[in-house]
């Protein structure tokens, strides 16, 4: 499933807003119905609820290092902000 992770994070991109990233993950939900179709697993078959499953743990995962990107970047423009302010301070008082 390593691969099939890598594939779904590596077709959302962090600028992407709620809803593009949810056509991403409706594509992908598809592409595993189809996959499954395709394989002829009764709805009863326990890999189909094992598979659905994965799929949205990880999509939840993808959706987490979105929003640990998003944090991470606020965090940085902040302290720049706080730098350039520190130094503006400095620089006045000189």
């Amino acid at each position: 499933m390593s691969d099939f992770s890598d594939l779904v994070a590596k077709a959302i991109q962090p600028s992407m807003n709620r809803e593009e990233r949810e056509a991403v993950y409706t594509v992908v939900r598809q592409a595993v119905l189809r996959l499954q179709e395709r394989e002829a697993l009764p709805a009863s078959d326990p890999r189909v609820a094992l598979q659905r499953h994965l799929v949205e743990e990880t999509i939840r995962d993808v959706e987490s290092d979105v929003a640990r990107y998003a944090s991470l970047r606020k965090l940085e423009l902040a302290f720049a902000a706080q730098n350039e302010a520190d130094r503006a301070v400095k620089s006045g008082r000189r």
